[in-house]
């Protein structure tokens, strides 16, 4: 019998051992409409089991972190965008009614909207132009092209840049339509200066147009904020809440998703009871019944531990194609940390990457095949291709099945080549499956987090990056001050050392971006190197 049940296992084909590792791992979630394979990873029972023995203090972690603790101690600072969609576990009662609250207002005032009883200065409302950066943006802006129709009540546009150029282009797509564009502006803050240089450019877009602004904007953010004491001072129309338990990159499921999403018309209910299913499946404190849990382990295998392999999210639907972008702030941001818990310098991170399939498989799929083994593939999956029957393209075959066609052969060319993939599967894209999508990556970044015991919460390289630039912007008033003052054209240098500056490169990009933009004053006359470049007064 022995010798038979080897024989039998060695005869065993390739394909046949990974259906069957295929069919007994798949983690399914029937009422979700969700499923979760990692049949494609390379991860011995051994390997899962040592993995998985470094879950326990992760668990309680993140339930200490449901519960209210400061878990974002280099803060000082609750972690609390789960009570978003569970707000009966907020850890007090003012907190849970300041959520409910919250949710009621979104809904009365995009209701009233909808119905004309708030109207713009042109009439009933068509567009809504959200102003914001970071979490402020992209997760709306996931949402909205995720879940968009033909139905939408009103047409979402963004300023998610502080680029000139990139708002004119906004500003005239939405110029017939300026007077029926309300403007919501989102900056926790208040502070943040490319939500702030967004609000004025839509101001004086206004102001030209003879359109009063303030009746038409809307604030969210902290209260006594810079943008609340704006937004009271000025009038604007209405202010919704934002938290300081509550970061930017874990922010779409709060007023700041919650408010275009009922704008546009979605359903925000179905968003939030997706996030709260997937919310109680991420809780069991089981690593083999918890996806987040199998994901983050997933995570933690492929990279070693050390994020030394990247993430591409290879999404099967056109509507996920902004959800790698989602993805890379709230995955990057979160955990691409040098310094772990203890001060302990271990330069953590994953880098995530991708676009959508099949679009990857003409652009670079052909690397991640034959080049680098530098990465794991993630595969999303939509089990339903559209609302409506498919023609056929071919005998018997329509351009779904074709989609289809050419997620499976991908992953498994991407397979018999040596790399490792996870894919995740949902019935259709709808808002309760992008709400549990959301969720779930929210709570593998959180547990990753802690199996590498760095602080998921913060973002030190964030500050330094806005502090660094603040440091451009003041040279750049010591620079324009010497050049205009001066009679003669100077050289880079030159201006330095008139201003005291040792940071002659920096100087030489201010005035040269400055000399780009006419109306600055400022003139270059080329030299044969930049250091003979040579700056003067326009």
């Amino acid at each position: 019998m022995q010798g038979q049940a080897m024989s039998a296992e060695l005869s065993i084909t390739p394909q046949a051992e990974l259906w069957a590792r295929y069919s007994t791992g798949l983690y399914r979630n029937e009422e979700l409409g969700f499923s979760l394979d990692l049949s494609r990873v390379r991860m011995s029972p051994s390997e899962q089991s040592a993995i998985a023995e470094m879950f326990p203090m992760a668990f309680s972690a993140m339930a200490q972190l449901e519960a209210g603790s400061i878990a974002n101690k280099d803060e000082g600072r609750m972690v609390g965008h789960y009570w978003l969609r569970a707000p009966q576990l907020a850890p007090t009662p003012e907190l849970e009614a300041d959520i409910l609250q919250a949710i009621f207002d979104v809904k009365a005032f995009c209701q009233a909207v909808h119905a004309g009883e708030i109207l713009g200065h042109g009439g009933k409302f068509t567009d809504v132009l959200l102003i914001g950066i970071g979490g402020s943006a992209l997760g709306p802006q996931f949402i909205a092209t995720a879940l968009a129709s033909s139905h939408d009540k009103l047409h979402m546009s963004f300023f998610d840049n502080t680029d000139p150029d990139g708002i004119d282009l906004v500003l005239s797509s939405l110029a017939s339509r300026l007077s029926t564009t309300l403007v919501v502006v989102v900056s926790k803050s208040g502070g943040t200066p490319e939500t702030r240089n967004g609000m004025l450019e839509a101001q004086a877009a206004f102001q030209s147009a003879g359109i009063p602004f303030a009746p038409q904007a809307v604030a969210i953010t902290q209260a006594g904020s810079k943008l609340d004491q704006t937004a009271q001072s000025e009038g604007w129309l209405k202010t919704f809440p934002m938290w300081d338990w509550v970061g930017g990159r874990t922010s779409v499921m709060s007023t700041v998703g919650l408010v275009p999403a009922a704008l546009q018309g979605l359903d925000i209910d179905s968003l939030l009871e997706g996030a709260g299913q997937m919310d109680s499946l991420t809780r069991v404190p089981q690593v083999k019944e918890n996806p987040a849990a199998l994901l983050a382990m997933a995570w933690y295998h492929c990279g070693q531990g050390r994020g030394s392999k990247d993430m591409v999210l290879l999404p099967y639907k056109d509507r996920l194609a902004l959800f790698s972008k989602y993805l890379q702030q709230l995955v990057m941001e979160s955990l691409g940390k040098e310094l772990d818990r203890k001060g302990q310098k271990v330069n953590q991170g994953i880098a995530v990457y991708g676009n959508k399939g099949s679009t990857d498989q003409h652009a670079y799929v052909q690397q991640l095949r034959d080049g680098l083994n530098n990465f794991f593939a993630t595969f999303i999956e939509v089990l339903k291709d559209r609302q409506r029957d498919s023609i056929e393209v071919d005998a018997g075959v329509t351009s779904g099945d074709y989609l289809y066609g050419f997620y499976a052969g991908t992953r498994k060319a991407l397979y018999e080549s040596g790399r490792d993939s996870i894919t995740i599967t949902v019935n259709e894209v709808n808002a309760h499956s992008v709400g549990a999508l959301i969720a779930l990556y929210e709570r593998a970044v959180g547990l990753y987090a802690e199996l590498v015991n760095i602080n998921a919460y913060h973002q030190p390289g964030v500050e330094a990056g806005k502090k660094a630039a603040a440091q451009i912007l003041a040279l750049q008033s010591q620079a324009v001050e010497v050049v205009v003052s001066n009679k003669a054209s100077l050289t880079a240098d030159e201006v330095a050392k008139l201003a005291n500056a040792s940071d002659v490169e920096s100087i030489y990009g201010i005035l040269r971006h400055l000399a780009a933009n006419p109306s600055r004053g400022i003139v270059r006359q080329p030299g044969k190197t930049p250091a003979e470049d040579r700056f003067g007064k326009l």
